[in-house]
């Protein structure tokens, strides 16, 4: 897991911080971790296995319907392409 430091935070912020934490029952470090995770990767975001899944269920595809493309797709390796 990666490691971050940050200098020249001033006095009054890393309080704040610790205000903040303590107010939700974690550590400062944890806190920090926690609104960088926010900010970096917002909830509004776009997951793919989310829309895929979204996209299957508006048209009314089942596990069932998976299950028999799995039966007759051809399982071979691909062939390289040829330039």
């Amino acid at each position: 897991m990666a490691a971050v430091t940050i200098r020249n935070l001033s006095e009054e912020t890393y309080r704040a911080l610790k205000v903040r934490a303590a107010q939700k029952h974690r550590s400062a470090e944890a806190e920090i971790r926690a609104i960088l995770e926010d900010a970096a990767r917002p909830k509004g975001r776009l997951l793919l296995g989310t829309a895929l899944s979204e996209i299957g269920r508006k048209h009314g595809i089942t596990n069932a319907d998976i299950e028999a493309l799995e039966q007759v797709r051809d399982k071979r390796p691909a062939a390289p392409v040829k330039l």
